[in-house]
C-alpha cells in the first residue's frame, strides 16, 4: 500500500495482491450485490422493529401527529449523520491496508503510537468484547422479529402463540449455527440477490403507504428531531435509545471493507440501501399517522402496532414474512462470520489464546469456522431467546453494545488521524468531537435501559474483557519470567562452538517467542539428549499490525554462526500461519525443511500466591492456557514432526 493511502487518501487498496482475496475477478456490480447481502443484512432488517419500538416509547404518555414526525425525523437523521457521514464518508477512509473493523483500527492505531499497550490496547479489547455481545443479540432479535410476523397473517393470528414462535425461531437459529462447520460459500452466493429483492420490496411498501400521511415527508427537516428531544425531557432520551435501533449494523460497513472494497459498499448504500430504508420508514410513519387520525376520529385510544407487517397487503403478507425470515438469517450469518473473523484477529494480535480455526473453503480466504466461538454464541443466543421471549423485550438490550463500539471506534479514529495521518489536534478534534458527541448521546440514552435488558451485552462484554485482560497480563508475566532465566543465543552459540556436543544429521526448527534468546526446548534437548542437529533454526512467528504480509517479506533469515540461524516468519493479523509450508518455500535457505523436526516449548504452570496476579486470575490464566489449541494444529505442522519440551513456572 502506498504511503499516500496510509495517510488517509481514499485510494482503493490492492488487497488481491496481498491476500488472495476471495473476489479477485469480480466487477464493481457483482461486488456491490455481494456487499448488499453481507454488509447491510443487519441494518437492512431494522425496519422490522426499530420504528415500532421508538414509537412505542413516544406513545407511553399519549401520542399526537407531530410526535410521529419527530420520531421519524430522528430515525432519518440518525441514518444520515451516523451511517452516511460518519461511516461512509469518514471512517471508511481509516482502513488498515484495506481492512476495517475495531481490531483492524486498533492495529492501525498501534502502528502510530510508541507503545502497544496502554489505553489504545484497552480500547480495542473493549470494542472487541462489545462486538461479541452484539453477535449474541443480533441473531435472536432479528429472527424473532421476522417470525413474529406470522401473527399478522389473516386467519392465523390466534394459532401463532408465543411458544410456537419461540420453537420456530430456535429451530431456525440452531440449524443456522449447525451448518457453520460445513461452510457457507455455496449458499452465500444467494445472499446478495435475496437482499436486493428485500430492499426493493421494503422500498415499494414504503412508497405505497406514504400517501396515507404525506405530511411525514416533513421529517427530512432536522428541526423536528431537535424539537422532539428538546421538548420531551427524559422520555425523549428513551425514544432516542430506541431510535438508535435504526443504525445497528453500521459497524459492518467498515468491518467488511476487506471483502468488498470501499466503492461497492458506498454505491450499495447510496443507490439502494439508504433510499429503501428511508422510504420504508416514511411509509411506516405515514401509516401510523393514518391509524392515529382514524383512532382520534372514532374516539378510541391509539395502539402501537407491528407497523412493518400490517402495512403489507394481505395477499402478499406470507411471502413477505418468508422473505423477512430469509433476510434475518442472512443478517445473522454475517454477524456469526464476523465473530469468527474477529476471533482470528484477536488471536493473532495476542488478545486471546489460540483457538482451533478451520478453513471451510479452498477458494475463499475469509471462509473460516471457529468451533468454540460458534457453540458459545449459539448457547448465548438460546439463553437470550428463551429469557426475553419477544423481540420487543429484547430490543432494550440491543443498543448498548453497538453504541459502545461506536464510541470506541471514534476514539481509535482520533489516534489514527493524529498519529497516522498527521492531522493537527484542532483539525482532528473538529472532525471527531461532533461524531463522538452524537455517539455519547445515543450511548447515554441506551444506558437508561440497562435494567430492561441492557445489562446483557454489558455482562457479556465484561466477561470477554476479563478474559482478554487476564490473557494479556499473564502472557507478559510469563514472558518476563522466561526472559529472566533465558540465555542469549549468541552466548550459547559461542559456548557450543568451543565444545560441540554430538552432531546428528537433519534440520531442527525451534519455535520460540524471541529468536535472540536460547529456546527452552533447545536447552532441554542438549541437557537430556546431548545432541545438536546439523542445521538449527531459531524461529519466531510475528504478527504484523496490518492484515496481510507481502509474500517477499514473509520470511527473514539471519545467520548466527555455522550452527545456528535465526528465522522470523511474518503474518498479518488476518492470516492463518502455515509455518512448515513457508519454510519449505524458502528453498535452500532452510535446507531439509520438508523433513525437519519441530521443537516446541510446551510450558506448564502451577499456582504461587506470591507471584504475578491474584490467585483467581492465575487460575483463569492457567485454565485458558491448558485449553488453548495445540500449536501443532494452529501453525499447521505435521504432528509426526513435532517434539514438545518445556518447563514449569509458578504463577
Amino acid at each position: 500500500m502506498s504511503e499516500s493511502s496510509q495517510t488517509g487518501a481514499d485510494a482503493e487498496p490492492s488487497r488481491e495482491a496481498q491476500s488472495g482475496q476471495s473476489h479477485p475477478n469480480l466487477g464493481t456490480a457483482a461486488l456491490t450485490i455481494g456487499a448488499i447481502g453481507v454488509v447491510f443484512g443487519d441494518i437492512g432488517t431494522s425496519p422490522l422493529y426499530a420504528f415500532r419500538e421508538a414509537l412505542g416509547q413516544a406513545a407511553s404518555d399519549g401520542l399526537y401527529r407531530e410526535e410521529i414526525i419527530g420520531v421519524m425525523s430522528l430515525a432519518l437523521w440518525a441514518l444520515i449523520v451516523v451511517v452516511t457521514l460518519k461511516y461512509v464518508v469518514f471512517l471508511m477512509r481509516a482502513d488498515n491496508d484495506g481492512e476495517g473493523g475495531v481490531l483492524a483500527l486498533l492495529a492501525l492505531a498501534q502502528r502510530g503510537v510508541k507503545k502497544r499497550g496502554g489505553i489504545v490496547l484497552a480500547l480495542g479489547a473493549v470494542g472487541a468484547a462489545l462486538f461479541y455481545g452484539d453477535a449474541v443479540i443480533t441473531p435472536s432479535l432479528s429472527v424473532l422479529s421476522a417470525v413474529e410476523g406470522l401473527k399478522t397473517l389473516p386467519g392465523l393470528g390466534a394459532a401463532i402463540t408465543e411458544n410456537r414462535i419461540l420453537v420456530i425461531s430456535l429451530t431456525i437459529l440452531i440449524g443456522l449455527f449447525a451448518i457453520q462447520a460445513k461452510g457457507t460459500a455455496a449458499v452465500s452466493k444467494l445472499f446478495g440477490p435475496i437482499c436486493v429483492v428485500w430492499f426493493l420490496a421494503i422500498a415499494a411498501l414504503g412508497v405505497i403507504h406514504i400517501a396515507d400521511g404525506p405530511g411525514i415527508l416533513a421529517a427530512f427537516l432536522p428541526w423536528h428531531a431537535v424539537m422532539f428531544v428538546a421538548s420531551h425531557g427524559v422520555l425523549g432520551l428513551f425514544v432516542l435509545g430506541a431510535v438508535f435501533l435504526t443504525v445497528t449494523g453500521a459497524e459492518a460497513l467498515t468491518a467488511d471493507m476487506g471483502h468488498f472494497g470501499k466503492r461497492p459498499i458506498r454505491l450499495a448504500w447510496a443507490l439502494l440501501v439508504f433510499p429503501s430504508l428511508a422510504l420504508n420508514y416514511l411509509g411506516q410513519g405515514a401509516f401510523a399517522i393514518r391509524v392515529l387520525e382514524d383512532a382520534q376520529r372514532l374516539g378510541k385510544p391509539f395502539a402501537n402496532l407491528d407497523w412493518f407487517f400490517l402495512m403489507i397487503p394481505d395477499s402478499v403478507r406470507l411471502p413477505m414474512v418468508l422473505l423477512a425470515t430469509a433476510a434475518t438469517i442472512i443478517a445473522s450469518q454475517a454477524v456469526i462470520t464476523g465473530a469468527f473473523s474477529l476471533s482470528q484477529q484477536a488471536i493473532q494480535l495476542g488478545l486471546l489464546p489460540r483457538l482451533a480455526i478451520k478453513q471451510t473453503s479452498e477458494g475463499h480466504a475469509g471462509q473460516i469456522y471457529v468451533p468454540v466461538i460458534n457453540w458459545l454464541v449459539l448457547f448465548g443466543v438460546i439463553m437470550l431467546t428463551l429469557g426475553f421471549r419477544t423481540s420487543s423485550a429484547m430490543a432494550a438490550a440491543y443498543g448498548i453494545a453497538v453504541t459502545g463500539t461506536m464510541v470506541i471506534t471514534c476514539c481509535l479514529a482520533y489516534v489514527v488521524t493524529r498519529r497516522r495521518w498527521g492531522w493537527s489536534r484542532p483539525l482532528s478534534l473538529a472532525v471527531i468531537i461532533p461524531f463522538i458527541s452524537i455517539d455519547l448521546v445515543f450511548f447515554g440514552a441506551n444506558i437508561l435501559r440497562v435494567i430492561e435488558g441492557g445489562w446483557v451485552p454489558l455482562s457479556i462484554a465484561a466477561g470477554i474483557v476479563l478474559l482478554i485482560w487476564t490473557w494479556v497480563r499473564g502472557r507478559r508475566i510469563v514472558a518476563d519470567m522466561e526472559y529472566d532465566s533465558a540465555v542469549p543465543l549468541d552466548e550459547m552459540a559461542r559456548a557450543l562452538a568451543l565444545r560441540l556436543p554430538k552432531r546428528v544429521s537433519g534440520t531442527a526448527i525451534y519455535l520460540t517467542s524471541r529468536n535472540d534468546l536460547t529456546p527452552q526446548a533447545l536447552l532441554h534437548n542438549l541437557k537430556h539428549n546431548h545432541v545438536l542437529h546439523r542445521h538449527n533454526f531459531i524461529t519466531t512467528v510475528q504478527t504484523l499490525q496490518k492484515p496481510y504480509c507481502d509474500p517477499e517479506d514473509r520470511i527473514r533469515i539471519s545467520r548466527v554462526d555455522d550452527n545456528f540461524s535465526q528465522i522470523e516468519l511474518r503474518y498479518g493479523f488476518m492470516e492463518q500461519p502455515d509455518v512448515r509450508e513457508d519454510l519449505i518455500r524458502a528453498g535452500e535457505a532452510v535446507p531439509g525443511a520438508k523433513l525437519a523436526s519441530f521443537f516446541i516449548g510446551r510450558n506448564s504452570y502451577s499456582l504461587n500466591d506470591e507471584a504475578g496476579m491474584p490467585l483467581w486470575q492465575n487460575v483463569l490464566f492457567i485454565t485458558l492456557h491448558r485449553n488453548a489449541a495445540d500449536p501443532t494444529d494452529y501453525y499447521n505442522i505435521p504432528p509426526n514432526r513435532v517434539i514438545e519440551l518445556g518447563a514449569q513456572y509458578a504463577l
